[in-house]
């Protein structure tokens, strides 16, 4: 049985199929392995992938780029602010909800985050049954470890809406390593496997313990003020100095001029990659002028110095977090479009000499194909049994918190369920109440931020006034799938109240 495997990225989105025992990334209809996550409307129509980014020139405020920022996000939450800032496209808030407001056509209308990652999904969805000549939509996606589970939620809501039948949401560290089958080599003893994931607008780098074909999450360090877009703005910049010194005009405040710029220095940042220089060409840049300039890998690896450094840090910090050194890493698998870049494959080379650096995949391609290897498993009897397969731990990926009153009654966060711990889970705390209320409140938060955000709410009502403290025996269940089960009981009279927290895996 065929099977989907999907990669949904900031910036860009990949497709894979299992078929026949064997997993590939299918090209779209451009002949590109790989489509940018860009949807553009105009009029009555809808363009996805390639074409609206290369009309995004031309169409700026009717483009939206970076949807999977805004999925399962509040308009309060900072990286949601940090999205409306930057975007071209207009982002308003009607009834705590979050809409593009697509000017295109006679009239305006208001378009959720969700229905343009519902066109993205679509593209994806179409690409891979073209390929399979049928209508498979069995499909497993990938998600961030720091997804929240609001995130998780929405972006499966957005999969199904867009055809799939959603077998799983995995990680995407957990991908990248079923991509390599990673996990047969170690029948038995523990290894440790580094993924350092740098995509278009963030920078991930996470530690797995693999442990007898098993293997379970240690930790993950996220940084979303670097990746691929930040080595292009630096390489756009430059550009434009150079138009400047060669034509004494300044482009630099020039939005449309910026946005060809940016698209020419993408451009050549992917030629970069394979060749030791690259022509960038602009097409009317500015005042009818042409602009062309070629550039050197090794004048783009000096303008990004700083950035390959501030790319090699998060690595340092993972593994002073879980008490690791770099001799004790087994393996490196590098993921994400800009993984690609020679000068970041040799810095990561160079603090881990003796370590195999796993890239013979596409940076960019080897999520998608993990996700169709364990969508094939799941789908149907084609691929290896389950007995043979490695299995991903999946870890919970953000503190669970229980609010509470201190002696003071000042509100206080204790930690339940810390983010990563392996899945699945139990932890049981008791809360205390006064004896003379009637009823209590139990209020679970998770930390995604520095300010906690409320996750449930459990009302213990008609309790008996007693003399002693209410004692409220509390159990917390988190399972592999990410679903979360509380219960509470009042040891002196037996009441209780029970709610599950269902959740994409």
């Amino acid at each position: 049985m065929a099977a989907i495997g999907v990669h949904f990225g900031y910036t860009c989105a990949c497709v894979a199929i299992f078929k026949d025992g064997r997993a590939d990334v299918i090209a779209n209809d451009a002949g590109d392995r790989v489509t940018p996550s860009v949807v553009a409307y105009r009029d009555t129509e809808q363009f996805v992938g390639i074409a609206a980014k290369q009309g995004r020139v031309r169409n700026a405020t009717n483009t939206v780029v970076k949807v999977k920022q805004l999925l399962g996000r509040t308009a309060g939450d900072p990286e949601t602010k940090a999205h409306i800032a930057e975007s071209k496209c207009p982002v308003v808030c009607k009834g705590e909800k979050l809409y593009y407001d697509i000017s295109a056509g006679e009239h305006n209308k208001l378009v959720t985050p969700d229905a343009v990652a519902k066109l993205v999904l679509e593209k994806m969805r179409e690409t891979a049954q073209s390929a399979l000549a049928s209508d498979v939509t069995d499909a497993v996606i990938t998600v961030p470890f720091e997804f929240t589970q609001a995130q998780k939620t929405a972006l499966r809501e957005a999969a199904e809406a867009a055809g799939f039948n959603v077998l799983r949401l995995i990680h995407e560290p957990s991908a990248a390593l079923l991509a390599y089958n990673i996990g047969q080599e170690f029948p038995s003893g523990k290894s440790h496997v580094l993924v350092y994931k740098l995509g278009g607008t963030s920078l991930s780098v996470t530690a797995l313990q693999v442990n007898g074909g098993m293997f379970r999450v240690l930790d993950t360090l996220t940084d979303h003020s670097v990746g691929g877009d930040s080595f292009t703005d630096a390489l756009a910049q430059h550009l434009a100095a150079e138009f400047k010194r060669s034509y004494k005009q300044d482009v630099s405040c020039n939005t449309r001029a910026m946005m060809k710029l940016m698209n020419g220095a993408d451009l050549a940042k992917h030629s970069l990659s394979s060749l030791n220089s690259a022509n960038c060409f602009v097409d009317s840049l500015h005042d009818g002028i042409d602009f062309d300039c070629n550039i050197s890998r090794a004048r783009f690896e000096v303008l990004c110095s700083s950035l390959f450094n501030k790319s090699i840090q998060p690595i340092k910090a993972l593994l002073e977090t879980v008490g690791l050194s770099s001799g004790d890493i087994n393996k490196v698998v590098l993921c994400g479009g800009s993984a690609r870049i020679p000068r970041l494959q040799q810095l990561i080379r160079e603090m881990f000499p003796d370590v195999e650096q796993l890239c013979s995949t596409p940076p960019d391609e080897v999520i998608a194909l993990g996700a169709a290897l364990q969508a094939g498993l799941l789908a149907g009897k084609e691929g290896p049994s389950p007995d043979d397969e490695s299995v991903g731990v999946d870890a919970c990926a953000t503190d669970i918190l229980v609010k509470e009153l201190d002696e003071s009654g000042a509100e206080v966060f204790n930690v339940l369920l810390p983010a990563g711990t392996p899945l699945p889970a139990r932890r049981q705390h008791t809360l205390l109440g006064r004896g003379q209320l009637s009823s209590l409140c139990l209020e679970l938060y998770q930390r995604v931020t520095q300010q906690p955000q409320k996750l449930a709410r459990i009302v213990l009502r008609d309790l008996e006034p007693k003399e002693d403290n209410h004692d409220i025996n509390t159990v917390l269940t988190m399972k592999r799938d990410g679903s979360l089960h509380v219960s509470c009981v009042d040891e002196s009279s037996g009441r209780s109240e029970a709610i599950t927290i269902a959740v994409a895996s």
